[in-house]
């Protein structure tokens, strides 16, 4: 480690308690403070550094926490792959200018004989949920915990994974939490790619395919949007002849319920699609 890259990290405070994280809260309160909430799975990209610039532009401070929730991933899923480099994120943490990591252990977040569990209801039983049974659950309960654990005046969430944003509004609505949910745009590539900690996982032959799940997504909506209802199907069957194994889904949704779109209504063109053993997620707004 560099001498510049430790005061990096020195810069920014560490805490891997509940208990640590309140202490700073409560005295950042004390002066009167409003505070902001970045929640993370770490092997943070610039994706997860524009939701700390945001959260730095709406309150004075700024907790991000790092954990990787074993609770939203199934048994077959990625738990025990999915990137981690603590070092590397409190240095990227320290350049966006966050004031606290919140880093704990699963067993300070699940301690022993811990089951209770958040069900989002039927929002998390479609399209994501479909295919990853339990997900939602596991991301309604950690994200509650995280909110009730730092009470933060707003909490930012990404545009990219679309329907947790919605499962989290609902949750924060449903449970009476004193927060404010901010959306940040999805940050992508120059090429259109959605930036995802999971792209490392792409084979170069693989990163150059991804990009087409992006324009497929604008394509989708350009066509459903002026009266083409096969679209969708048009769409999976251009990912497919480009070289994506699967897609598990491709759809048109209602941008606030997920449910079927209706005339007038806000819309979004949802997909997961496979290249090799890396899913990749994405979505794009129809226009109005």
């Amino acid at each position: 480690m560099t001498a510049s890259s430790s005061v990096d990290t020195r810069a920014v405070g560490v805490a891997g308690s509940v208990a640590e994280l309140q202490h700073a809260v409560a005295a950042w309160r004390a002066a009167r403070a409003t505070v902001a909430l970045v929640p993370t799975m770490g092997a943070l990209h610039a994706g997860h550094l524009a939701l700390v610039a945001r959260a730095k532009a709406l309150a004075p401070r700024v907790v991000a926490s790092i954990f990787v929730n074993p609770t939203q991933f199934g048994p077959n899923e990625d738990l025990s792959r999915y990137p981690r480099d603590i070092d590397g994120d409190r240095r990227k943490l320290a350049t966006a200018g966050c004031d606290l990591a919140f880093i704990p252990a699963v067993a300070e977040m699940y301690p022993e004989g811990a089951v209770a569990r958040v069900d989002p209801g039927s929002l998390g039983t479609i399209l994501e949920g479909e295919f990853r049974p339990g997900h939602f659950s596991g991301v309604a309960t950690i994200v509650a915990k995280l909110l009730r654990q730092a009470a933060p005046d707003v909490a930012v969430f990404g545009e990219k994974d679309f329907q947790q944003l919605l499962v989290i509004r609902r949750v924060v609505r449903d449970l009476d939490i004193p927060v404010r949910i901010e959306a940040v745009p999805t940050v992508r590539e120059s090429d259109g790619l959605a930036l995802s900690s999971r792209n490392a996982y792409l084979s170069a032959d693989e990163r150059a395919r991804a990009p087409l799940l992006h324009r497929t997504l604008r394509d989708v909506a350009r066509d459903f949007a002026g009266g083409d209802a096969a679209a969708p199907d048009r769409g999976i069957a251009a990912l497919l002849a480009g070289g994506f194994a699967k897609v598990d889904y491709l759809a048109v949704r209602d941008a606030e319920t997920l449910e079927p779109p209706r005339p007038g209504r806000p819309a979004r063109v949802l997909a997961a699609a496979w290249l090799g053993r890396t899913r990749l997620i994405d979505n794009v707004a129809l226009a109005p």
